[in-house]
């Protein structure tokens, strides 16, 4: 780990200045500390932020408001969680191990960056950690990486299952830049596929700060979140689903679907629901939504399993729903 400065902020303006002076935010550090010990990140300065409050599940009009603070291990014990939104609860406790959950932050879990074996090998070819290098996981060993929405620079996955369920759950995610100015942003527009440029991940910009996450009320009918991985716990998502789907004498009333596991962001579309929604809840809306989840997949060789995987997941996913 090469050596860097450390400040603690002791405000959210503090934090703010810091950060607008080139520190790099750390709150429980799960995943940026891994990264400085490889040096795949070797930021110069570091703004502790764990004591500028940010920790607090507040009822929000029938929703929920999630300081970006809040640890992973909490939120998914939480009342207004566990009632309100058991998709996002059993997400985050599909997620690493309770150890990393005490600590992981819920900002924090929305900006982790992707579990890619070829980003993490500094020796090897990776366009998101060195731009122009090239991607060794294309021709690779890519049975974790992407079937939608990669790029001939980038097929890396997000390892997020909170953000799975929390974009399924519309959530809006806000954000503090120094001066006072704050922003909201759709989760599902937060993150940027990477395209030429797989090393720009999210639309923030440098300093600015997450603050919170809003949910709206929850939607109607049941939720569920399913994760497929290759071993019960400790282990990253081949492929996930979370979904919220309302059935009303035999018809899909409404359905909020999205995807980890398959797609450089939490992925979400739109033609998915519209498949659902309106039709019998029945094996030919199941059939039809896979088919529009996965018109434009490709595999690379060791992952093409997941094609077959992802539809077999989401039909079984709704088949349970609509029960």
């Amino acid at each position: 780990m090469k050596p860097f400065d450390f400040a603690r902020a002791d405000s959210m303006d503090s934090a703010l200045a810091a950060g607008a002076a080139g520190g790099r935010y750390i709150a429980g550090g799960t995943n940026l500390i891994d990264l400085m010990k490889l040096q795949v990140e070797t930021p110069e300065r570091l703004v502790d932020i764990g004591r500028i409050g940010l920790d607090q599940v507040e009822d929000l009009e029938g929703g929920v408001r999630i300081g970006a603070l809040v640890p992973n291990s909490d939120l998914a014990a939480h009342p207004l969680i566990r009632s309100r939104y058991p998709m996002l609860s059993r997400a985050l406790l599909a997620g690493a191990s309770a150890q990393l959950r005490n600590k992981a932050s819920t900002g924090g879990n929305l900006l982790q960056r992707t579990r890619c074996y070829y980003f993490y090998e500094t020796a090897a070819r990776c366009n998101k950690r060195e731009p122009g290098s090239g991607c060794d996981a294309i021709g690779g060993f890519n049975r974790i990486h992407a079937i939608l929405g990669g790029s001939p620079s980038c097929i890396a996955t997000h390892p997020s299952d909170m953000a799975v369920a929390m974009l399924a759950l519309d959530a809006v995610v806000v954000t503090a830049r120094a001066g006072g100015e704050e922003r909201r942003i759709r989760l599902g527009d937060l993150y940027c596929l990477p395209g030429d440029t797989p090393w720009i991940e999210t639309l923030l910009e440098p300093g600015e700060l997450i603050t919170a996450i809003e949910l709206p009320p929850p939607p109607p009918g049941r939720q569920l979140y399913r994760k497929v991985r290759d071993r019960a716990s400790y282990a990253f998502a081949l492929v996930s689903v979370a979904a919220a789907v309302s059935v009303e004498n035999g018809t899909i009333a409404s359905a909020k679907l999205a995807f980890g596991g398959l797609a450089p962001k939490p992925w979400r579309d739109p033609a998915v629901e519209a498949a659902l929604v309106g039709q019998p809840a029945g094996t030919a809306a199941f059939e039809a939504a896979a088919d529009a989840l996965l018109a434009d997949a490709r595999g690379y060789g060791h992952n093409d399993f997941k094609v077959v995987l992802a539809r077999r997941t989401l039909i079984a996913c709704l088949r349970d729903l609509a029960s």
